[in-house]
């Protein structure tokens, strides 16, 4: 057997030993499947924001074919993007600033540029994402004061050794995420989709693509956050 075939076998031992892939939480899967994110995202299925839903009931949600969904988390190798997210505490924080805090902190201002030179040269012609960089200015406010409660209060808190559970600071975290979220929802449809219309300008599809990385960067990062770093921190997983 080659060693992708033994890797393969094991993700799929390791799915069918602990209980059934479709009651399992799609958060969970997330967390514990290498390649699982790429595969919600192709078949929509959010893992960040709502991550505490049964597999099965989110493919029912989405009007997803069940076994379409899990012969694709079966097929996964069960190695693609395993050494991306350091296992430590102190050293996944660290990397959630520097690969998401500090490029967000670099995208959505360049975005809200491009989306007002966009608004302005293109009003009124059809498919332009009026509001859009209203949007993204609330978004940039919101996850500013969100990255500076985690860099200045909840991060450091994590990294000191012996610290129990922090439920309260953590549930607040969670409602943020909810709201990053629904600015997502937002952006998708003021875009529709991120679809550029045809004949649009070099600047409009700049735009859907710096907005698309945006929203894949920002469903990972709040994905790390849920469902690896902040259960090691939450009563249930103290007790």
């Amino acid at each position: 057997m080659t060693q992708a075939d033994q890797s393969k076998e094991s993700a799929v031992t390791h799915v069918q030993t602990i209980e059934p892939l479709g009651q399992r939480n799609v958060g969970e899967i997330a967390a514990n499947m290498a390649g699982a994110t790429g595969v919600f995202r192709r078949f929509g299925i959010d893992f960040c924001c709502h991550g505490d839903v049964p597999l099965d009931e989110a493919a029912q949600a989405r009007g997803i074919e069940i076994e379409l969904l899990h012969g694709a988390l079966l097929e996964l190798d069960g190695t693609a993007d395993a050494s991306a997210i350091p296992d430590g505490t102190a050293e996944l924080t660290d990397h959630i600033v520097a690969r998401y805090h500090e490029v967000h902190r670099r995208q959505v201002p360049e975005l809200i540029m491009l989306s007002r030179r966009v608004e302005q040269v293109h009003a009124g012609k059809p498919g332009v994402p009026a509001g859009l960089a209203d949007v993204l200015q609330h978004a940039l406010g919101e996850l500013e004061v969100h990255m500076r409660k985690e860099e200045l209060i909840l991060f450091p808190a994590m990294r000191r050794q012996g610290a129990g559970p922090l439920d309260g600071p953590i549930a607040q975290m969670r409602e943020d995420h909810v709201d990053h979220g629904a600015l997502l929802e937002r952006m998708a449809e003021l875009t529709g989709d991120f679809t550029v219309p045809e004949g649009g300008c070099g600047t409009w599809r700049a735009l859907y693509a710096g907005a698309m990385q945006f929203r894949d960067d920002l469903i990972e990062h709040i994905h790390i956050e849920n469902n690896i770093l902040f259960p090691r921190f939450e009563s249930r997983a103290a007790s």
